[in-house]
């Protein structure tokens, strides 16, 4: 075995990724802190000595992890997002600078590159993207029409949220995510037209529990589908090194 595989191999232990994970948490912790006027007056040497010593830790983290796997590096999805979120924490704190610089924070993402249920619900949820597009254009036409619909029946009286249609989808929009729909909007439209809850109900049902809950339903399927693809690589992974250690025990006694 090369050094390379070996220190990749060390790399991936569990204990290893337990410590990157704690050094995480703490990085939170002082990044946190750094917001603080009155933690910043008491420790702030302190707080920015140890975030510096995070960094310094995942920057080592980092070089390692491109000598052990060399151009493979590149090929995983998740050696780029720590590689990006590293590079964004190193930019130097200049003025012209100082957006990316707030960017720090980004490191906590970290956790998730490092945590496997995190990264598969990361995972599941960006398998789901295509197929969330097809729901995402089914919600775009709802809204279209009831737009459309709620400007013609309700802009009069009610100009501030229904004028046009782009007051009106933005009504709507509030209306699905359920924030102050009843009191706030429905019935004071109520109070000048009584039957305005045809329209209001249907929408907030074929919205709000209808189109939401298969956008979740593709991502809670994804999941699966994510996890059942990760034991399938497990069990293909654990029959070959099976495999190459009775190849091995034959060949030895086959020298004999």
């Amino acid at each position: 075995m090369s050094h390379r595989d070996r220190l990749a191999a060390f790399l991936d232990r569990a204990t290893i990724r337990n410590t990157i994970t704690a050094v995480i948490l703490v990085n939170a912790v002082t990044l946190g802190l750094e917001t603080s006027e009155t933690a910043m007056g008491q420790a702030g040497s302190l707080i920015i000595a140890i975030d510096r010593v995070c960094l310094a830790i995942f920057v080592v983290e980092l070089m390692a992890k491109l000598y052990a796997f060399g151009p493979r590096f590149f090929r995983d999805g998740w050696n780029l997002f720590d590689f990006a979120v590293v590079a964004i924490a190193l930019v130097p704190a200049s003025d012209g600078f100082s957006v990316l610089r707030a960017l720090r924070i980004l490191r906590v993402l970290r956790v998730i590159s490092v945590a496997p249920r995190l990264r598969r619900v990361v995972e599941g949820f960006l398998t789901a993207l295509p197929g969330m597009a097809s729901v995402f254009l089914l919600m775009a036409l709802i809204f279209y029409i009831g737009a459309v619909i709620s400007t013609k029946l309700f802009g009069d009286a009610f100009p501030e949220w229904f004028g046009d249609l782009g007051r009106s989808g933005y009504t709507l929009f509030q209306v699905m995510t359920l924030e102050s729909w009843s009191m706030g909007i429905v019935r004071p439209v109520m109070e000048t037209y009584p039957y305005a809850w045809a329209f209001f109900v249907p929408f907030i049902m074929v919205t709000t529990f209808a189109v939401v809950n298969l956008i979740v339903g593709l991502i809670v399927n994804s999941m699966q589908s994510a996890h059942e693809e990760e034991s399938v690589a497990a069990t293909d992974a654990y029959r070959d090194a099976v495999l190459a250690r009775l190849e091995a025990i034959e060949k030895r006694l086959s020298d004999r």
